[in-house]
Formats: structure tokens, C-alpha cells, sequence
């Protein structure tokens, strides 16, 4: 039916061809927007909604303390785990092991995103928060390399691929969870929580660091303080376990795991044919969506760990900033964030996914040279508006992306097909970030580099969110609606239900 639909449409602009032939013309209509049922449309419950976003975001959360602990310490770490020497290679090999857990990620996303779409979400997401709280805590248990030498720098490693691993399945399952839990009309506000817990995490971890260090000096937090952000990851863990056991699973999934969902009518039945958990199926059918995941989130991740990762590092290494002073302005770049990220979700919703998300992109292309040069002046007032030019643009990707991403892929693979898209980008592009660019301003000199890494990003996103479809406000692909309330519901079944004929 498909092939020949575009013969149709030109026959159907022939008013005799549609007189002669009415109830071919009347079954084609039908079949294109088929009418509802009630019990085709899932009311969601705030309540459930709301706990939902509460345990994915704080997951979301605690991931990222994880990452911007480390980052913020890589100074640190590279003098503890690593042999003293030039400095320049000592903070290398620490954002080298930083860059390492982001290998693993894809492997992460192979095994658990397809398990998340046989299983369930919740049970991975669960398995996922456990293995990122314990390889975060036994970080902070490794002795430095003047006690045990080349056995510490192996362990690090060792642990940040456990926490990479686990990693895998965090981002794709929190967003398909959040997704999936959420009413269509208000899944990009419901999406923002999650990426308020990104922030979040971010503003945890550099306020912790800034606070250990100037209760204890450098010289203490080599000694002992930089273990304390890892340790502190533990019981964070067991809250957020906590609070993922005591979710229901998705409605989305439960309607697909349901065998009347199978006999459902035509509009409810929009699932694809992909198996349930299938890898192969995932790359060999949803190829075309994967390739622009991938260039999404390359965009997404360079320019957010370019500035939530790397930009305490630069102010230190490049601009001679203390570490305290670096941080202290990222964190309040990013608490403005904050307080902006769920009003953009909202709008996103209002608005669509597109015009927001190629804002940031176009952002990014456009005010990064101008913001680094304001930051290259190094004066407090200069180093801020820099700082939230490029939080401004971020803030578009980050209060929209955790909506759009989900919607890119059907019900029975969104987990693993978005799993494996995520990470694999993340690999590439995300993780090796700092490590690109302290190589590139070591090899070229400028200062610059960065804010060309990032235009470079913003291009290949900006044509990447030209080749998107429109999601906002539409139900996800393989779930039928999901609606707010009762009244809702009605509305739309009224809407799809055919014209009466006299």
C-alpha cells in the first residue's frame, strides 16, 4: 500500500476519480488516520509520572557527580595515579582515563539496552545504578601510586570501565523511561527533570570539590580529599536503588508485553515488526534513525562536556585561574541553567523540538569564538558572559534532547536502539573531549581551540537537526496516545472518529 500511495494521492486530486471510486478513497482516509478507541489511549497517572522522573533523574544525577568529580579532580588524580613528571602529561593521562570508561560505553549499551527491551526498563535500570555506585565508591579506596605504583593507574582503569559499562544503560534507559511514563503534550517538560539531574550532578560535584579544597588546601586533597567525592557516590546509590525498586514499569512497555495489544485496533497497532530485544534488527532496519542519533548526540556531547567537563580545566590550565575560582563559575553558569532547563522543555513542547534544538546548535556555531575571546580577557565580568553565552545554547539542547532522542525510535527497540546510538557517539566524540582538546591547544598553541572543536559539533548538528522529524505532541513510535486525564482522552477519540454520513 505504501508504493502506491503516491499514485493515490494524485488520482485523489481528481474529483471524478474520487466520485467513481468511494469507498476505495473512504478506506484509504481510514487506513491513514484510523479511528480510536478508549481503550486504545493510555491516561497517565501524575503520580506514577512524577516518581518516575524522580528515579531516573536522580540515576541521571548521580551518573554525571561521577564524571564531573573526576573531571573537576584531573589535576588531582593525574599527580596521584600517575608517575610525577611534566604536568602537561600527567593531566593528559588523567583525561586519557578519563576518555577510557567511554570505550566501554558502547559494549554497556549492546548488553543492556537490548536487555531493557525483553526484560523491562526497570529491572536494568536498577541493575545499571548499582554498578555505577560501586565503581565509583571503590575508586576512592585505590592507593596513590607512590604506595602501590603501577598497580594504581590499573586500577583506576579498571574501575572506570566498570563504571563505563554500567554507564551504557543509563541514558538510554532513564530517557525511555521518562518518555514512555510521560502524556505526549508535556513529554519535553517531563524529559527537561532529566537533564536537571545532569545538572545537578554537575553543580553536587564541583560544589563538593570546591568546598574540600578550600577546607584543605592542594596539598590535602592530594593527600586524602579527593577521596571523599567518590566515597559520598555509595550512599547516593542506595537512594536512588531505592527509589527505581519501588517503580511500576513503563505503561508503554507494559501495553507491548500485554498480548492484547496484538489484537488492537489499526490505530493503536502501530508497531513496528522488529523483535523485541533483536541487536541485528536494530542496526539493519533502523539504521537511518541510529546514523542521526549518533550525529545528535555527537553535537549534544561535545559541546556540554566541553563546557560542564572541561572549562574548570581550561580557566586553570590555559587562563591561570585557581581551581576554586574556575569552579565557583561554572557552577553558577550552571545554576542559571537550571533554572532555566524545565521552562525550555515546556517550551519545546509548545514550540516543537526542531526550532529549539537547532537554536542551540546555531548558538554554538555562532557565539563560541566570540565567547572565548571573552573569556581569553580573564577578567570576572568577561570569563561570566562567556561562560553563559555557551550555557544559553547548551541550555536549548539540554532541556530538549532527552524528549527528541526517545522519540527517534520505536517502543520494542527504543531502549537498545537508543543505548547503543547514544554510547556509541558518546564514545567517540563525548569522553574524548578534554583529552582532544588539551591536545590540540598543546600541539597548536591557541587558545581558540576549543571554541572551533565546538562549531565544528554545532555544523554537523545543526544539518542533523534539519533531516529530523517533528515529534513534539505526537504519540511515541509503537505506543499508542498517552494522554493527562479522562477528559483528554475523550477529546481525541472524538477527533479520529469518522464523519457521520446521511
Amino acid at each position: 500500500m505504501a508504493a502506491d500511495e503516491p499514485d493515490t494521492q494524485q488520482i485523489a486530486a481528481d474529483p471524478a476519480a474520487v466520485k467513481r471510486h468511494r469507498t476505495l478513497f473512504r478506506a484509504v482516509r481510514r487506513r491513514r488516520n484510523p479511528p480510536l478507541r478508549r481503550t486504545d489511549i493510555t491516561v497517565t497517572d501524575e503520580a506514577a509520572v512524577k516518581r518516575a522522573v524522580k528515579a531516573a533523574s536522580l540515576g541521571n544525577a548521580m551518573e554525571w557527580f561521577d564524571f564531573g568529580i573526576y573531571s573537576y579532580l584531573a589535576v588531582t588524580l593525574g599527580h596521584v595515579f600517575f608517575p610525577s613528571g611534566n604536568d602537561t602529561v600527567q593531566l593528559l593521562s588523567s583525561f586519557a582515563t578519563f576518555a577510557v570508561s567511554f570505550l566501554v560505553r558502547p559494549l554497556g549499551g549492546m548488553v543492556f539496552g537490548p536487555m531493557g527491551d525483553r526484560v523491562g526498563r526497570k529491572k536494568v535500570l536498577a541493575l545499571t545504578m548499582i554498578l555505577m555506585a560501586v565503581g565509583t565508591f571503590a575508586i576512592g579506596l585505590i592507593p596513590s601510586y607512590e604506595t602501590i605504583g603501577f598497580w594504581a593507574p590499573v586500577l583506576l582503569i579498571l574501575f572506570r570501565l566498570v563504571q563505563g559499562f554500567s554507564t551504557g544503560g543509563e541514558y538510554g534507559g532513564a530517557s525511555t523511561f521518562i518518555a514512555e511514563y510521560a502524556p505526549d503534550r508535556r513529554r519535553g517538560f517531563f524529559g527537561s527533570f532529566l537533564e536537571l539531574g545532569t545538572l545537578a550532578g554537575y553543580v553536587g560535584a564541583a560544589g563538593l570539590v570546591t568546598a574540600l579544597t578550600a577546607a584543605l588546601g592542594d596539598a590535602g586533597m592530594e593527600t586524602w580529599g579527593w577521596r571523599v567525592p567518590f566515597l559520598v557516590a555509595g550512599p547516593i546509590g542506595l537512594v536512588g536503588l531505592y527509589l527505581r525498586l519501588r517503580l511500576d514499569e513503563t505503561p508503554a512497555f507494559q501495553k507491548l508485553e500485554d498480548e492484547s495489544v496484538h489484537r488492537a485496533s489499526e490505530a493503536a497497532s502501530t508497531v513496528e515488526t522488529t523483535a523485541k530485544g533483536d541487536l541485528g534488527a536494530v542496526f539493519r532496519q533502523q539504521w537511518p534513525a541510529l546514523i542521526l542519533c549518533i550525529c545528535l548526540v555527537g553535537a549534544y556531547n561535545i559541546t556540554d562536556y566541553m563546557l560542564l567537563s572541561y572549562m574548570p580545566t581550561y580557566l586553570s590550565d590555559e587562563m591561570g585561574y585557581s581551581e576554586a575560582h574556575g569552579l565557583l563559575i561554572l557552577i553558577a553558569t550552571m545554576v542559571v541553567l537550571m533554572l532555566l532547563v524545565n521552562q525550555v522543555g515546556s517550551l519545546s513542547d509548545r514550540l516543537g523540538r526542531k526550532p529549539l534544538l537547532m537554536a542551540g546548535m546555531l548558538g554554538f556555531l555562532v557565539l563560541s569564538v566570540p565567547a572565548f575571546l571573552l573569556v581569553g580577557q580573564g577578567s570576572l565580568v568577561a570569563v561570566s558572559c562567556g561562560m553563559l553565552m555557551l550555557g544559553l545554547s547548551l541550555v536549548c539542547l539540554l532541556g530538549t534532547m532527552s524528549a527528541a532522542l526517545p522519540a527517534l525510535f520505536p517502543t520494542q527497540v527504543r531502549y537498545g536502539a537508543l543505548s547503543v546510538g547514544y554510547n556509541l557517539s558518546a564514545s567517540l566524540f563525548g569522553g574524548t573531549t578534554p583529552l582532544v582538546i588539551t591536545a590540540l591547544i598543546s600541539v597548536t598553541g591557541s587558545d581558540l581551540m576549543p571554541a572551533f572543536y565546538a562549531m565544528a559539533a554545532a555544523l554537523v548538528g545543526t544539518v542533523s537537526v534539519a533531516f529530523m522529524k517533528e515529534t513534539a505532541r505526537k504519540p511515541l513510535a509503537g505506543s499508542p496516545p498517552a494522554v493527562a486525564t479522562p477528559e483528554e482522552a475523550a477529546d481525541l477519540v472524538e477527533s479520529r472518529a469518522p464523519a457521520p454520513r446521511f
